[in-house]
């Protein structure tokens, strides 16, 4: 028998049980439809986190105070390990191959001026923090390199905080009041957007050490630097680690590479996306189920027609393949409904929620397909043995 025919014999059989093969392909139809949509907005979700953390740059890497594993807990946690310095911000700006260096510290404070208050992040970090992390002065400069022990009272405000501050009029030249001190705004930054839930734009910039002194601290938070493109992380990491190992005589620090984190949220969400598409696969083992239902009763109602297929010389092996082809017939085209309704649906979620990353793994899309067609070649296994087994006469003798 030739496959057109073979595929007619399908169509024409699930076409006759009409609500019975609608069901079925309903199980698979809604099985692929989760496995896309939810994919769709894992992977969305990942891309979003990656382009978040990419555009801060790759060649970057961040120092914490406290050592991560068997020694030492989380960075930020209390601990007896040796406060991150300025000097040592200091040490490792003059290391070979490294660009730029800022010492970071941050809180909330209020922040007064022009008669208005606004309670904002207010971050202490160095000269060089805009060029570390591929930030921008849109008006006038960022903070100068001055004496680390004391630097002038300077600040660049965020977009959005000048805006709250100032409204359209120029901040340039004016005072601001943050804790107790007065700073001469000297810069505006360019928009920047929300990091991981961080306005950045929302933001005041102002030299580490009177960031220090207005959170009351005695170490940096974190080091953070950046080195030439065409120099490996691992031989950067190296110096770093001497460095600091030789100033605090000991290896009381964590070290992270731009790289690594994006390498580790890369994996997490992976796994993330992967889990919630697996999720979705549920349905799919539910709609197996029903194929395995549908075609054992089609080889209950059909029996006579089997044995007349015999007495007339099909196979066993033909038989087998009609009813294996009907149910990879109806699995097929039930995974292709549930992939255009979740596709759709992807699509429909990105316009009425702009604010849901949303992207279609057209990979994910294949393999769902393939995987259906896989569900409904094995749900249609037994149905079309017991199929091929059946003796011509008993069969013909059956109705």
């Amino acid at each position: 028998m030739r496959w057109t025919d073979l595929l007619q014999l399908a169509l024409r059989s699930l076409i006759t049980h009409r609500m019975r093969s609608a069901l079925t392909l309903g199980g698979i139809a809604v099985g692929i439809a989760a496995v896309i949509l939810l994919t769709s907005i894992g992977e969305g979700l990942h891309r979003f986190v990656l382009q978040e953390f990419g555009q801060f740059g790759t060649n970057v890497i961040e120092i914490t105070p406290g050592r991560q594993g068997p020694r030492g807990g989380p960075p930020g946690l209390p601990t007896t390990a040796r406060e991150l310095t300025l000097d040592d911000a200091a040490a490792l700006a003059r290391l070979p191959h490294v660009r730029h260096v800022t010492g970071n510290v941050s809180g909330n404070a209020e922040v007064r001026a022009n008669g208005r208050v606004r309670r904002t992040m207010v971050l202490g970090v160095g000269a060089h923090m805009h060029e570390v992390y591929k930030m921008r002065v849109r008006v006038g400069q960022f903070l100068p390199p001055d004496d680390s022990d004391s630097p002038r009272a300077f600040v660049v405000l965020g977009p959005k905080l000048k805006r709250e501050l100032f409204d359209a009029g120029n901040a340039l030249g004016e005072r601001v009041q943050i804790g107790d001190e007065r700073y001469r705004v000297i810069g505006i930054m360019e928009e920047k957007g929300q990091f991981l839930g961080i306005d950045l734009d929302d933001t005041a910039f102002i030299p580490s050490a009177r960031g220090l002194a207005l959170f009351n601290r005695d170490g940096l938070m974190e080091i953070g630097l950046d080195y030439e493109e065409q120099v490996p992380a691992v031989r950067v990491v190296e110096q770093v680690k001497r460095t600091l190992i030789a100033r605090h005589g000991r290896e009381d620090f964590t070290i992270r590479t731009q790289e690594d984190m994006l390498a580790t949220l890369s994996n997490i969400l992976g796994i993330l996306t992967a889990a919630v598409g697996a999720l979705g696969g549920i349905s799919l083992l539910v709609g197996g189920v029903g194929i395995v239902t549908i075609m054992t009763i089609a080889v209950s109602e059909r029996t006579n027609e089997i044995g007349l297929l015999v007495a007339l010389g099909a196979r066993r092996r033909t038989i087998l393949v009609i009813f294996l082809g009907e149910a990879v017939v109806l699995a097929a085209l039930g995974g292709l409904l549930g992939l255009l309704v979740g596709a759709g649906l992807a699509q429909l979620v990105g316009v009425l929620l702009p604010a849901m990353p949303v992207a279609t793994p057209w990979q994910f899309v294949l393999i769902a397909e393939l995987l259906a067609v896989v569900i409904g070649l094995a749900a249609g296994v037994l149905p079309a043995r017991r199929a091929a087994g059946l003796n011509a006469v008993d069969a013909l003798r059956a109705e």
